[in-house]
């Protein structure tokens, strides 16, 4: 592992690598290809592995060294898409098999839609905020999980201690890299682990008013006015996390 890259991006996809203008996208990955080398790329991400490779057909995109996927909870190689063992059997630790379990407990919870995924190490639902009720989050605590309600639509369930921005750390100090060079980015509350994380961070322009207000106490996170991808170099910018 190249220890001496000049910037490490842990950065969300939807809405933030993959949010703003086709024009600005174009130009900030081009700016990322033209600088490969200095930069670990990491994708930080509510997607499956299967929605992130899909991302791979488009020639300009920049492919990630690691892909933290499933909010979270699965850790792949960007190029071999093989687990990161050591993040992986945490997460797998952590969770138990508990799928069913969870399903059963949420059962007759009101408010609550079964996403039609199957993702491994979570189970994720579509809420309804005028339905959803504040006890259905301490049932979940009570038996042992976390939850994370982001857009006013998703509920992911997880497990205890896991979320984007523990993964993250799990994921740097299984590299052995240093962590000065990192920034984080994203738009919606189930990034807000990320920040949490203490790491430089960036809340595009775009970002979900709940996210906005929770971190705009945070010193080490940048509030951008600008979209998206365009937001993210705007950040960069402000951290001095330019590769010019």
């Amino acid at each position: 592992m190249n220890s001496g890259y000049s910037l490490i991006l842990a950065t969300d996809l939807d809405g933030t690598f993959l949010g703003g203008s086709e024009g600005d996208r174009t130009e900030f990955y081009q700016y990322l290809q033209h600088h490969r080398d200095r930069v670990l790329l990491i994708f930080v991400t509510g997607r499956d592995l299967g929605l992130v490779k899909e991302l791979y057909e488009e020639p300009v995109f920049p492919r990630p060294d690691y892909i933290i996927g499933d909010v979270g909870t699965s850790v792949t190689c960007g190029k071999t898409f093989e687990p990161l063992a050591e993040v992986q059997n945490w997460i797998s630790d952590r969770w138990q098999n508990a799928n069913d379990r969870v399903k059963a407990l949420l059962k007759d919870e009101p408010g609550l839609n079964l996403q039609p995924i199957e993702p491994q190490y979570r189970v994720s639902y579509y809420y309804d905020p005028n339905a959803f009720r504040d006890s259905t989050l301490d049932k979940l605590e009570n038996a042992g999980f976390d939850a994370i309600l982001s857009a006013d639509r998703f509920l992911d369930v997880m497990p205890k201690g896991v979320a984007k921005g523990p993964t993250l750390l799990k994921t740097l100090a299984a590299l052995a890299v240093e962590t000065d060079h990192t920034v984080v980015a994203g738009d919606t509350l189930n990034d807000l682990s990320l920040f949490d994380t203490g790491l430089k961070g960036i809340a595009v322009g775009n970002a979900e008013p709940k996210l906005v207000d929770r971190v705009q106490q945070m010193p080490h996170v940048y509030i951008s006015q600008h979209p998206g991808a365009s937001g993210i170099w705007d950040g960069l910018k402000y951290h001095g996390k330019t590769l010019d």
